[in-house]
């Protein structure tokens, strides 16, 4: 059995505006070699989506806007955390919600925990409000629609790098979200990295000893992550957290956000 989880998880695997301000990204020198233009700085991108004719796309969109820019993808989520540890200072990822390895804004919240410092942009095919408005509750640097025209995706990027905030401009942050969400939000952004996995894991039914084979790591260290988790989301069981980890499934806030309507 747990071989046959490992073999699954492997399978998985392969390699108009509004703007807030923020921190400006930091650009760095690069060595200058042939065909780089010397008077752009390098920047670093990591493309995470599993579709590969989109991750295509996206790297002209990339391409065709910074002459010096370094651009790795990834088909799956695990593949992101050793791009990213590979290349040093990254200063993009553009993320896909939908994709192996995650559930819903696991994978965002993952990568806010473990590398605060790298801006994440959310490139999705969900447009919904209330998707859009959760993608900047967890700490995303902004989101962008996979229907926007290419001009418009490298304009959205570009203002990223220079320090800005990008979302579409019928996004009204201001409308926030009810003090319970806002909880939630702030509950679920406290995980670490290793938790924000052990809850995603939990919320596909998987057994401790499954975590641990999976996560290389012993049921006991499995147990002691279930229960800062249980703790630090104010529940008493296995079986609410996975209720609580339900609810940043994006089609969970998309189905909300009918009933409210």
């Amino acid at each position: 059995m747990l071989q046959r989880t490992k073999r699954v998880m492997e399978r998985t695997c392969a390699l108009q505006v509004s703007v807030r301000r923020c921190p400006a990204v930091g650009r760095r020198e690069h060595d200058g070699m042939p065909g780089q233009n010397l008077k752009q700085p390098l920047y670093r991108f990591v493309i995470a989506d599993d579709h590969p004719l989109f991750r295509g796309a996206l790297r002209e969109a990339v391409a065709g806007s910074f002459d010096n820019a370094d651009i790795a993808e990834a088909g799956c989520f695990d593949e992101v955390s050793k791009l990213i540890d590979r290349h040093g200072e990254v200063d993009l990822v553009l993320l896909d919600l939908a994709m192996p390895g995650v559930r819903g804004f696991s994978g965002l919240l993952y990568l806010r925990a473990q590398y605060p410092g790298v801006p994440v942009v959310v490139v999705s095919g969900n447009q919904d409000l209330a998707v859009v408005r959760r993608c900047m509750e967890f700490g995303a640097s902004g989101f962008i629609p996979k229907t926007l025209p290419v001009e418009m995706i490298r304009d959205a990027i570009g203002k990223v790098l220079e320090g800005a905030v990008w979302y579409p401009s019928d996004v009204d942050l201001a409308l926030g979200a009810d003090s319970e969400t806002r909880q939630l939000v702030s509950r679920l952004a406290s995980l670490t990295p290793q938790q924000v996995r052990v809850l995603t894991m939990l919320s596909e039914g998987l057994l401790n000893k499954q975590i641990a084979y999976a996560l290389g790591v012993s049921e006991a260290t499995v147990k002691a992550h279930v229960s800062a988790i249980l703790q630090k989301l104010g529940v008493d069981s296995r079986t609410q957290a996975v209720i609580i980890a339900s609810k940043i499934d994006p089609e969970q806030w998309r189905q909300a956000a009918e009933l409210e309507h």
